[in-house]
């Protein structure tokens, strides 16, 4: 890793006093520059690269004379009022390598704390406080964010590209929701004692979305050319939705074949995604909708519980009505619950009659057997995997309270991990701030 770290430096000090790099770093840095941007001169800096090799710099400075730049690229020169080219131009804002960056971003979101962070990357040879592997994770995730920002305001002006990526391709979108505490900042004055506030811990549910291919066996497809996509923001359903749309667009949603949204029943996701798809290109009749088959189960067991007081019985009773519901025997199903509803009487016949709904009103949900004689998934496995792997164990935990800004960030880039897209997201990035 030293070794490395020292070719690394080379190569720096050598481009560092070459015209040709620092005029191509000029040029590739116009689209963060104002009208008033200027020169200050060189001005004396470090860089940390691999093996914890230190590289002294002499670069040239520049002041914006405005706040303007590209969307959340925030760095400790953004901060100041200016830049250096040189380094916005190679990824390099933040005075490390760009790969020991994304490499410490990587861990400082994966891990399940910055302190676990910070000597896992002892490993690459990368020697920082836990206090500083934060900063630069939050750092890279800022500008992840920003990059979506952008992309979404892509989209309310319309000048969005649409991808070509699920082009003839059976698609699968499922949404789900986590549980995390977020810190809200009591108001008024720090405390004596300690000099901090008081804070309130409430519960938020963060909402999830995975879109993915399935190839004619039913096997998931993620390649480069066609990766899973996750994403999830604590902003309400509208804010998921736009999220939704925006990923849609990119991905070309309008030339796939079908659709099947899958998900635990939420009346919000089938109100508003049917629509949207239709609205993106999608013809209704290659949209279906599938309430994942595990959530029915469940409601199978409540509406049993109700009616039977033994649990032997009630567990023959849904036994069997699972069968059925997996068979594609739905009316004999509802025919079975309406025996058992109409045996019932006064309070227990009303909670029923309310279970009862949630099969009967919208039948075209349960199409259990056609689904799956499709190579169609009928469980939202993919999406409850999502939610455990971003949401429950990072963002969910005993004293556990995070800044909403943190959260998304943190959230943001797990979703990245865990559709194993990492890459492409961390050289989105890096090239964030260079035309």
């Amino acid at each position: 890793m030293v070794l490395a770290g020292q070719c690394i430096a080379l190569l720096l000090s050598t481009l560092a006093e070459q015209s040709a790099s620092l005029s191509v770093s000029r040029d590739k840095t116009q689209g963060i520059r104002s009208p008033k941007s200027q020169s200050k001169g060189r001005r004396q800096i470090t860089i940390t690269t691999l093996g914890n090799v230190s590289v002294p710099l002499s670069l040239s400075y520049v002041v914006r004379g405005t706040d303007k730049g590209i969307a959340g690229h925030r760095s400790h020169a953004w901060i100041s009022g200016g830049f250096y080219p040189f380094l916005e131009w190679l990824g390099m804002s933040e005075r490390v390598s760009p790969l020991v960056w994304s490499t410490i971003a990587e861990y400082g979101m994966v891990s399940v704390s910055f302190a676990s962070a910070q000597q896992l990357l002892q490993t690459w040879g990368i020697r920082l406080s836990s206090r500083r592997v934060k900063r630069l994770t939050y750092r890279f995730g800022e500008i992840g964010i920003g990059l979506r920002s952008a992309a979404i305001a892509q989209l309310s002006s319309r000048t969005l590209t649409a991808g070509e990526a699920l082009t003839n391709q059976r698609v699968v979108i499922s949404v789900d929701g986590g549980r995390t505490r977020l810190r809200r900042n009591k108001p008024g004055k720090r405390r004596q004692a300690t000099g901090r506030r008081g804070f309130h811990g409430d519960w938020r549910e963060p909402l999830l979305l995975t879109i993915y291919a399935v190839d004619e066996q039913g096997h998931k497809i993620n390649t480069h050319e066609l990766p899973i996509t996750n994403d999830g923001t604590f902003g309400h359903y509208e804010a998921l939705l736009q999220l939704l749309e925006m990923h849609l667009v990119k991905l070309g949603i309008a030339a796939c074949r079908s659709v099947l949204l899958i998900a635990d029943g939420a009346r919000w996701m089938w109100k508003h995604i049917p629509p949207l798809l239709q609205r993106l290109g999608v013809a209704p009749s290659n949209i279906s909708q599938l309430i994942d088959f595990y959530h029915a189960v469940e409601h199978l067991q409540a509406f049993a519980q109700l009616a039977y007081d033994s649990p032997s019985d009630w567990s023959r009773w849904v036994n069997k009505s699972r069968s059925l519901l997996k068979q594609g025997r739905f009316k004999a199903l509802l025919a079975r619950m309406n025996t058992l509803l109409t045996a019932a009487d006064g309070e227990q016949q009303a909670e029923m009659d309310n279970a009862l709904a949630y099969f009967s009103l919208h039948p075209e949900r349960f199409e259990y057997k056609r689904i799956a004689a499709m190579n169609l998934p009928i469980g939202s496995g993919s999406i409850e995997s999502l939610v455990r792997q971003v949401v429950n164990l990072r963002l969910k935990g005993n004293g556990k309270f995070w800044l909403e800004a943190h959260a998304e960030i943190m959230l943001h880039g797990r979703c990245q991990w865990a559709a194993g897209t990492w890459q492409q997201f961390a050289h989105s990035v890096l090239t964030a701030g260079i035309s």
